[in-house]
């Protein structure tokens, strides 16, 4: 890839930042209900990993593997002198049912945990430290089974889908466009969601909790239901960053890559669906052009920026635009006589009252 064209170059950051927008959907989607969000790390993961396993064991076939103790499995697990393949990487020999481990495991698995810290009214700091630990938990479990897992490193040379080269410029210009229109469809998904009675219920939730239990409404279930979602949603990204990037490491699902996830959604607007895929371009590409030069100054920069959004926009991006650009083109638009009755569409999933 090296000596690839600029606008090539530019259009591979937007598709990696295109699909980290999935996982900061997750973060946008539980808190609009009330939740902190930190664990989003481990859905992605699962995603991811559950590509990097099908795309590995395509390209570890006992022709291309002739040279290693073992054909026919991993290298990693070669260099650690394992003799056969695991049974849990059998099934991913398939492609169908890799799909469908990455659409129904994060469900699952969110549903699952979901349920049982929302049953139990764990929320708040609580959740957070619970979704952290998990998030820990996993990255360990990885690392320390490198036979396995490829450990730290990761499931790495990842080279062919099916048959069809990843790694060639039409590829990377393929999968930004399938990246995109999933990330629209997922976008246009919370926004159905939540114009509906549902999405009414979740941001009832948010702002007074007791008054919805006290309304006869299971509150757990409502909870647990857009945590599998946004769980969903976010699997989907890890399965399209694995293609796009042809590895998945541990690195990639920590505590710290979920907690820039976090801050994606609140510099685009904590309660914006759109808002939190705007913070993810806008802070991906700030990534890439500032850590890359400054790599180890970009913590503190990211920390220092989340800092001043919660102190001086809370909303992010899509409580500026409410507060200070919507009134503007909204009376433009009248006086134009574009506009008649209602307002420009709103940037917030839920009405906030920014002051």
């Amino acid at each position: 890839r090296i000596g690839r064209g600029s606008k090539l170059d530019n259009l591979v950051h937007i598709a990696h930042n295109v699909t980290v927008g999935a996982r900061s959907l997750f973060a946008a989607l539980v808190g609009i209900a009330g939740s902190t969000r930190i664990g989003q790390g481990v859905f992605f993961g699962i995603g991811g990993y559950a590509m990097a396993m099908f795309l590995k064991l395509e390209s570890s076939d006992p022709e291309s593997t002739a040279s290693q103790t073992t054909p026919g499995i991993p290298d990693f697990m070669d260099w650690n002198q394992i003799t056969s393949l695991p049974w849990f990487w059998e099934p991913f020999h398939s492609f169908g049912f890799t799909v469908l481990a990455i659409l129904i495991v994060p469900t699952v698995l969110a549903a699952l945990i979901g349920f049982a810290l929302f049953t139990r009214r764990v929320t708040g700091v609580f959740f957070a430290i619970i979704t952290q630990a998990l998030v820990t938990i996993a990255t360990i479990l990885i690392v320390g089974q490198q036979g396995f897992t490829g450990g730290a490193n990761g499931i790495t040379d990842l080279r062919t889908l099916m048959g069809w080269d990843i790694r060639t410029d039409d590829a990377l210009f393929t999968l930004y466009y399938i990246s995109a229109v999933l990330l629209i469809a997922c976008v246009l998904l919370g926004l159905w969601l939540l114009s509906t009675k549902y999405g009414s219920i979740l941001t009832a939730l948010r702002d007074r909790e007791d008054r919805i239990r006290f309304s006869g409404y299971n509150v757990a279930y409502f909870k647990v239901f857009i945590f599998a979602v946004a769980a969903l949603m976010s699997g989907i990204g890890g399965a399209m960053f694995t293609l796009q990037v042809g590895f998945m490491s541990p690195s990639l699902i920590g505590i710290i890559p979920s907690i820039e996830f976090v801050i994606f959604a609140a510099v685009g607007g904590r309660l914006s669906l759109v808002g939190a895929v705007y913070g993810a371009l806008i802070i991906g590409f700030a990534k890439v052009m500032f850590a890359e030069a400054y790599p180890e100054l970009w913590l503190f920069l990211i920390g220092s920026v989340f800092i001043a959004v919660v102190m001086f926009a809370p909303y992010g991006l899509a409580g500026l635009y409410e507060k200070y650009a919507r009134p503007h083109i909204q009376r433009f638009m009248r006086e134009k006589g574009w506009l008649k009755d209602g307002a420009p569409p709103s940037l917030t999933s839920a009405s906030t009252e920014t002051k």
